[in-house]
C-alpha cells in the first residue's frame, strides 16, 4: 500500500503464511447497536500539526472519541480513540458522511486524511463530511507495550526474513521470544487492537455523529475493516467502496494476506524491470540493464552478494544486507514513485565506492507501540498455525517458488506463539446485504493481488462490482490508478450508479 512513510509502509508487516486453511470459528451476522454507554458528543477543534507526519489540511478538525475497552464490559474501563474530520466546502451538496478507513494494520486515519482530504473532497464534489480514526494502538490513539528489545524492532526482524541459507531458527527465536513479551506486558489494551474492535469503535464514532448511515472508502487492510462492518451493520452503510482487497477467508485473514504478498511482489515486478531497462533511464543515470529480463537475475545475484558481504550505508550502525535489499524492493512495488528510490540504491550498492543511502523505513528500529501494535493487530483476529506446523518446509518451497521475497512471506511469526484471551472469531462476508458495493483493483498490486480480491468479489456476491484498473501498485483510488478508475469510484461515491457489471479500465 503509494509512496509510502516510514511508518505507514513499517505498519502493514508482518505476518507468515502457511499452506492449508485454519479451521475458524464464523461470527454470525449482528445487526445490533453498539453497546456501552451512549456516545458522548465530540469536541472538535483544529488538529495541531505532528513533526514528521503531513500537515493537516486546511480546515481539518481533530477530537477524542471515549470507547469501552472490551465492549463486552460496556459499563468498565473506556480507553479514547483520536478522530478527524474535513467538513465539506459545499453545505448545499452535502448529502452525508464518509469514513476514511486507512491499512495497515497500523496506518493513521488522522494522517490519511491530512494527505487525501482535499482531493477526495474536490473529487466527490462537496458530497461528503469526511471523517477518519487512529485505530487503536496508532497514532494518538490509546497505545500499549510490549518491550521489544531494539534489535527485534527493525523492519526486517519484524517482517520475518530467513537467514541468507534460507534456515528460520533466528526467526523462531524471535517470534517466540515477542509473543511472550507482549504476554507478559500487553495487557487488556494490547489484546484489544482487533478488526472486531475497530468496527465497534467506528460505529460508535457514527452514533457520536448522529448519523444513522455512513458511506466508506477503505483502502487495503482498511477495504477488510469496511468489509466487516457492512456485513455486520448492513442497514448503516450507504456507499462502500474498497479499494485494493485481500482474501477475506475468515480462516486466514492476517496469516493468509502476507502469503499472498509473495506472488504479488513476482507479478508487479516486470513493471519496474520494464522502467529500469528504459533507455530513458539512461540520462537519469538509474538504468540497471539493457533488456527487462535482465533486471531480475542482476537483482537477486546483489541480494546474494550483499547477503555475503553486507555493505556500510549512510547509517553506521546499519549496513545494507540482502535482506535490507530484498525488503527496500518490497517497498518500493507498491508505487511507481518508488521505483527510482530503488534503482539508486541498487546503483549506490553495486559501486564499490558507493554509500547506499538507507530509506527511512530501513533506516532504524520502530518505536516500541509502533512495533507492538504491529504484531497485535495481525495476531489477535485469528490463530495461526502453530510453531510445529512446518514452517522450514513452507519457507524453501516458497525461496525456491518466489525468490524475490526469499521466504519470508511463508516464515513464522509470534503469532505461531501467541496467547489469546478468548478464541478469535473473524467475521465471514457474505453476499447478504444491499447492492452497494464498488470494488477497484490493480491488476499487478504487490501486497493484496487480483487473486485475493477476487476471493473478496466471490463472497461479496451480486452485493458488488468491481473495476480493475490496466497499472500495478497498491492503493488505487486516488492514488496510482487512473483517470478511468477514479472517475468510476468519484461518479459512485457522488451519484450512487455503478457500472452495471464488473469493468475494466485500460491505463
Amino acid at each position: 500500500m503509494k509512496n509510502w512513510t516510514r511508518k505507514a509502509l513499517l505498519l502493514t508487516v508482518s505476518a507468515a503464511a502457511a499452506a492449508g486453511t485454519l479451521a475458524a470459528a464464523v461470527t454470525p451476522v449482528a445487526h445490533s447497536r453498539p453497546v456501552g454507554r451512549a456516545a458522548p458528543p465530540l469536541a472538535w477543534h483544529p488538529c495541531e500539526p505532528v513533526a514528521g507526519m503531513p500537515v493537516p489540511a486546511a480546515g481539518q478538525e481533530c477530537a477524542g472519541l471515549r470507547v469501552p475497552l472490551d465492549y463486552a464490559d460496556p459499563g468498565g474501563r473506556t480507553v479514547e480513540v483520536a478522530v478527524s474530520r474535513l467538513r465539506t466546502d459545499r453545505p448545499d451538496a452535502r448529502r452525508g458522511t464518509l469514513f476514511v478507513i486507512p491499512g495497515g494494520p497500523g496506518s493513521s486515519g488522522v494522517q490519511r486524511l491530512a494527505q487525501k482530504g482535499g482531493a477526495l473532497r474536490a473529487a466527490t464534489e462537496g458530497a461528503y463530511d469526511l471523517v477518519s480514526l487512529d485505530p487503536r494502538g496508532v497514532g494518538s490513539s490509546v497505545r500499549a507495550n510490549c518491550r521489544i528489545p531494539e534489535a527485534d524492532r527493525h523492519l526486517v526482524t519484524l517482517r520475518s526474513w530467513p537467514a541468507l541459507d534460507g534456515t528460520i531458527t533466528a526467526n523462531t527465536e524471535r517470534s517466540r521470544r515477542t509473543a511472550e513479551l507482549c504476554a507478559r506486558n500487553g495487557g487488556p489494551v494490547l489484546r484489544s487492537f482487533t478488526t472486531g474492535n475497530e468496527v465497534r469503535d467506528l460505529d460508535r464514532l457514527r452514533e457520536a455523529l448522529g448519523e444513522r448511515k455512513v458511506s466508506i472508502w477503505g483502502s487495503s487492510y482498511g477495504s477488510y475493516v469496511g468489509a466487516v462492518y457492512a456485513q455486520l451493520h448492513p442497514d448503516r452503510v450507504g456507499r462502500l467502496v474498497l479499494d485494493s482487497t485481500g482474501d477475506p477467508d475468515p480462516g486466514r485473514v492476517a496469516y493468509g494476506w502476507l502469503a499472498n504478498m509473495a506472488p504479488g511482489a513476482a507479478e508487479r515486478f516486470p513493471d519496474f524491470a520494464a522502467w529500469a531497462a528504459d533507455p530513458d533511464r539512461e540520462a537519469e543515470g538509474l538504468r540497471l540493464a539493457l533488456r527487462p529480463g535482465d533486471v531480475q537475475p542482476l537483482f537477486l545475484s546483489l541480494a546474494r552478494e550483499l547477503d555475503r558481504h553486507p555493505k556500510a550505508s549512510d547509517v553506521p550502525s546499519t549496513p545494507l544486507t540482502g535482506n535490507l535489499l530484498r525488503q527496500a524492493l518490497q517497498s518500493a512495488l507498491y508505487s511507481d514513485a518508488g521505483f527510482a528510490p530503488l534503482a539508486r540504491l541498487v546503483k549506490a550498492a553495486q559501486d564499490p565506492q558507493g554509500r547506499p543511502v538507507l530509506p527511512p523505513e530501513l533506516a532504524g528500529p520502530l518505536p516500541d507501540a509502533d512495533a507492538s501494535m504491529t504484531v497485535a493487530a495481525i495476531c489477535n483476529d485469528v490463530r495461526w498455525p502453530g510453531p510445529a506446523s512446518g514452517y522450514a518446509g513452507r519457507v524453501a518451497a516458497d525461496r525456491a517458488r518466489y525468490p524475490l521475497t526469499a521466504g519470508m512471506p511463508a516464515n513464522i511469526t509470534p503469532c505461531a506463539f501467541w496467547t489469546h484471551g478468548k478464541e478469535p472469531r473473524p467475521t465471514r462476508i457474505t453476499g447478504d446485504g444491499p447492492a452497494n458495493v464498488l470494488m477497484i483493483q490493480s491488476l499487478r498490486d504487490p501486497a493484496t493481488p487480483l487473486a485475493g480480491a477476487l476471493k473478496m468479489r466471490a463472497a461479496l456476491g451480486e452485493r458488488a462490482r468491481m473495476v480493475t484498473v490496466e497499472r500495478g501498485g497498491h492503493g488505487m483510488y486516488l492514488g496510482n490508478g487512473n483517470a478511468c478508475g477514479d472517475r468510476v469510484v468519484s461518479d459512485f461515491l457522488v451519484t450512487g450508479k455503478r457500472p452495471a457489471r464488473d469493468t475494466h479500465c485500460p491505463n
